[in-house]
């Protein structure tokens, strides 16, 4: 994040906890895209993502009085939507579909695509739904460091700042988490070429 935008948050959040609505609205659309993100790769189910999103923002607007700022106000969100996910998924019961299930459907995606034929976009559709099922799959606390990680592309002290956890542990968990991937996406082996 720029300094510019980290400064422009802060002025906003001010504005916000001073009553201004539109300030916390323009928070809202600037990091939108963002939690959205997060809380789908992290529930999976798009109503899910979409409905704890929303509880992130209602969260962080009820305790916006509270904010300290002592991270930017982007890390406060994540911290804020991760706790969601984390209480959603606890309150789920335990995955039914064992974590290194290849499928019969899964044949189809572990031939090699040919980039001239017609089959290769739903071939790279099949791969990226099976690559987001075993992200899925990886228990919460390998999933949240991997989404944060490798698809919001965070760095570790960011993510240090959002899951309280110290960085030497969330790289052991990133490291966890590609290596159950790996096992569980074996079965594509050479489908990435």
């Amino acid at each position: 994040m720029s300094p510019e935008t980290a400064s422009d948050d802060a002025a906003l959040v001010r504005a916000a906890q001073r009553g201004d609505r539109d300030a916390f609205g323009t928070l809202v659309a600037r990091y939108a895209p963002a939690i959205l993100s997060v809380t789908s790769r992290m529930l999976g189910s798009t109503s899910d993502a979409e409905d704890m999103a929303q509880e992130t923002f209602v969260a962080a607007y009820q305790a916006l009085e509270r904010f300290q700022f002592d991270a930017s106000f982007k890390t406060w969100l994540y911290r804020i939507a991760m706790n969601k996910c984390t209480d959603s998924l606890r309150r789920r019961r335990p995955d039914t579909v064992p974590f290194e299930d290849g499928g019969s459907d899964s044949a189809a995606a572990a031939t090699i695509p040919d980039l001239e034929t017609p089959h290769w976009e739903y071939e790279q559709v099949e791969l990226a739904w099976q690559l987001d099922q075993a992200v899925q799959a990886l228990p919460p606390l390998y999933r949240e460091s991997f989404v944060l990680k490798h698809i919001e592309g965070l760095d570790y002290d960011e993510m240090s700042h959002i899951l309280g956890v110290h960085r030497d542990t969330l790289k052991m968990r990133v490291y966890k988490a590609r290596t159950l991937l790996c096992r569980s996406l074996a079965h594509l082996e050479g489908a990435h070429r």
